[in-house]
């Protein structure tokens, strides 16, 4: 079978409207997906003018993220075709059926799919429609790549409110998309991205009344919690905002560990200073309020300071960070991590992040310590904010404990700090606390 220039080798599968095809493109030496509109729906304007706006949509978004549309033609009884990127990898429904997948692969494919999305926003269209089928994987220069394809029923997000059809597919709509009439936007994405991740995760698509991943599945955090289940809030005005904010999120959540934020927050803040050379790298050593044979430190922007021991204070990051680290939604603010050395994990040191969304109320989580055990919580009041110390000890063999603290004051940004300490020693926590200054 010929269709066009390219020679048909087999059917790679059927749906609802459409045929696709595997093909041999000769001229180019490659192969390509073709697929063609079902004869019984080939006469139906609206049904054509659908096909046709997906190539449209694809050809506009060119996107290495998304199939590409190469070529677009009629057949001789009249049914229009679109020839595609093959993606030779399979679709994600196919890697399902074997069950869930490691939670890291899982994370990593459910980015991929947020950012690939984010391109579709980004050119005015919703998808509409995501689901296993419609994400596929191809190896590109020896690196597998998440593909989205299928925009049968994407919608200009212009036109997306007044929806007089419903359309998507059952377990991957978001709750608003069931009402006829009801106002769409990218969070109606968010949520579809938000089932896929919790199937990979969980080897099911959610239901009403779901269960969080890690208690469908060992060795999924609290953290990755967080971060699916706000994609599969109900009340979309508590979903993360928008696939990209969502993509964010995963990623910090794919680069942490479930215990060390300082890890993740290793490849958010930027180049290691010695603390000799804090004063060109944009931090400053002052006296004020610094204890005997300790050293502080500023971030960049001024918006705070803090004082350590001197043998803690070798080396600092002073970039920022991203507050997704502690579950708000993904964005860049003031921070720096600072200790003696910061290629280990058992080395002495802290990371202090400043942010304005962090308010009572925000529902921020600090990250959990698998291995560790966890004292009592305490109350404590640093610097005109309150808060409480959440402290592990016995992690990495016995040799480090933990300090987690959030301190927060309405209508005032809120401070995040993680300390890390040598197991064995007297415990510093208050001393480093209270040390701690910020600039309003």
């Amino acid at each position: 079978m010929i269709i066009g220039r390219y020679r048909i080798t087999e059917r790679l599968g059927s749906g609802a409207f459409a045929t696709v095809w595997l093909a041999e493109d000769d001229v180019l030496e490659s192969l390509v997906a073709i697929k063609v509109l079902a004869e019984n729906w080939a006469h139906h304007p609206d049904v054509r003018a659908r096909f046709e706006q997906e190539a449209q949509v694809l050809r506009r978004a060119d996107s290495e993220r998304l199939v590409r549309v190469h070529d677009f033609g009629e057949l001789p009884d009249g049914r229009p075709y679109q020839v595609m990127t093959y993606a030779a990898g399979g679709t994600l429904a196919d890697r399902l059926d074997r069950g869930p997948m490691p939670v890291r692969t899982a994370l990593r494919n459910a980015s991929d799919i947020a950012h690939a999305v984010s391109v579709l926003h980004e050119s005015g269209v919703l998808h509409r429609d995501l689901k296993p089928s419609n994400v596929l994987f191809d190896t590109v220069r020896g690196s597998e790549r998440v593909l989205v394809a299928d925009l049968g029923l994407a919608k200009e997000i212009a036109h997306a409110s007044g929806f007089t059809v419903v359309a998507g597919t059952p377990g991957y709509m978001a709750p608003e998309q069931h009402l006829l009439g009801a106002g769409l936007d990218v969070r109606a994405d968010v949520y579809a991205i938000g089932a896929l991740t919790y199937q990979m995760l969980t080897g099911r698509p959610p239901q009403l009344s779901r269960a969080a991943p890690s208690r469908l599945r060992a060795g999924v955090s609290r953290d990755v919690d967080r971060v699916v289940m706000r994609a599969l809030d109900h009340d979309r005005d508590r979903r993360w905002p928008s696939t990209a904010a969502f993509a964010q999120a995963l990623d910090a959540a794919t680069t942490a560990t479930p215990s060390r934020v300082l890890r993740f927050l290793r490849r958010s803040v930027g180049t290691v200073a010695a603390l000799g050379l804090l004063a060109y790298a944009g931090g400053a050593t002052v006296v004020a309020g610094t204890p005997a044979g300790w050293v502080r430190v500023a971030d960049t922007d001024g918006a705070l300071s803090i004082a350590v021991p001197s043998d803690w204070g070798r080396q600092m990051r002073n970039s920022g960070w991203n507050v997704a680290a502690v579950g708000l939604p993904a964005g860049s603010e003031p921070g720096l991590q600072v200790g003696a050395d910061l290629r280990t994990e058992t080395s002495p040191g802290l990371f202090v992040g400043v942010s304005r969304w962090l308010v009572p109320g925000a529902g921020a989580t600090v990250p959990s310590h698998p291995g560790c055990t966890r004292g009592l919580d305490r109350a404590v009041t640093v610097a005109g904010l309150t808060g409480r110390i959440q402290r592990w000890t016995g992690c990495a063999g016995g040799e480090v404990a933990y300090s987690e603290v959030v301190l927060t004051r309405a209508g005032e940004p809120g401070v995040y700090l993680q300390i890390r300490q040598n197991g064995g020693r007297t415990d510093r926590t208050d001393d480093v606390l209270g040390t701690l200054r910020r600039s309003n």
